[in-house]
């Protein structure tokens, strides 16, 4: 199944963001000749401004979800301009990209909107590159807008000129982004004993059970998490499932929380046609309805690799 799932998302288009976590998950299958190809595609379309892997450039954070893969395929061939397109990117995030007076990324270009979805985009890369004051400032800048204390859940975007919430329902995929962007980053640090790995698996462990706390009967979620008139949801099992089984073993969240993350998985994989889509997510190109999404695809292969770890 899981190479089913695998050879749909080679077929299927993808933005810069979806380019990104697919290559992710190419990393964790170990599959080193795809992962190569994925990087040096990503720099064949770097922009002048250093956002690899763009096609309609419309997006600031996205692209930086592509540098990992850049990084590894750099030093894996000793290459100076695989190095310099990193170096680009991450000079685009820590110097050149739109952000608000306390730092805060925006996530569009011509808005000033700081969306849920650049936890994920960002924050991995950041740690990735040693730029960990930085990381934690764009969590913290993220929470403070997004996140709702007393839920334990985070609304999708906001707005910096009018201060005020634009999408303020607890979004599935959003809280995924956030949970999974945490874990990613977690274990690209691993060995680094600072203090903001706690605080970080402390808040990532935060918003897994609000989720959890919200699971549907069939496995699955609602679209708003919290509002079950919305679709049935399922790209959010396989971003908590990736984010619980890395937490586990990474040896952030208890073991006891590895039953849950095979659920998880199970559920998923109910979810996976004849064709190897995984239906019933978050459907792109709008993401407004149930469809299907590279995204998605990318996350069941990152669950079920972080299942057999």
């Amino acid at each position: 199944m899981q190479q089913r799932v695998l050879t749909a998302l080679l077929g299927m288009q993808r933005q810069s963001w979806e380019q990104g976590v697919a290559s992710h998950a190419l990393l964790d299958l170990g599959l080193d000749h795809l992962v190569e190809v994925m990087a040096r595609d990503a720099v064949t379309r770097q922009t002048v401004t250093g956002k690899l892997a763009e096609i309609e450039d419309g997006g600031i954070v996205n692209s930086a979800a592509n540098a990992e893969a850049v990084r590894w395929a750099a030093r894996r061939s000793g290459e100076a301009q695989l190095t310099d397109a990193f170096d680009r990117q991450l000079r685009w995030l820590t110097n050149d990209a739109p952000r608000a007076d306390d730092g805060t990324l925006f996530h569009l270009t011509g808005t000033h909107e700081v969306w849920v979805d650049t936890v994920y985009m960002v924050m991995p890369t950041l740690v990735l590159a040693g730029e960990v004051d930085e990381a934690v400032r764009q969590l913290a800048g993220h929470r403070a807008r997004l996140f709702d204390e007393s839920a334990g859940l985070y609304s999708a975007r906001w707005d910096e000129d009018s201060a005020r919430l634009t999408h303020g329902d607890f979004w599935g995929t959003g809280n995924g982004w956030v949970a999974a962007g945490i874990a990613r980053a977690l274990r690209l640090s691993a060995g680094d004993s600072a203090g903001w790995r706690t605080d970080a698996a402390t808040h990532a462990r935060t918003v897994i059970d609000a989720c959890l706390a919200c699971r549907d009967t069939d496995g699955l979620f609602h679209d708003v998490v919290t509002d079950p008139s919305t679709f049935s949801e399922a790209n959010l099992a396989q971003m908590l499932a990736y984010a619980i089984l890395t937490g586990v073993a990474d040896s952030w969240l208890p073991a006891s929380y590895a039953g849950a993350g095979r659920s998880l998985v199970a559920s998923a994989r109910r979810q996976v046609d004849v064709h190897g889509f995984v239906t019933g997510v978050c459907g792109a190109p709008r993401f407004d309805r149930p469809g299907t999404s590279a995204e998605a695809q990318s996350f069941f292969l990152l669950a079920t690799a972080a299942a057999s770890r």
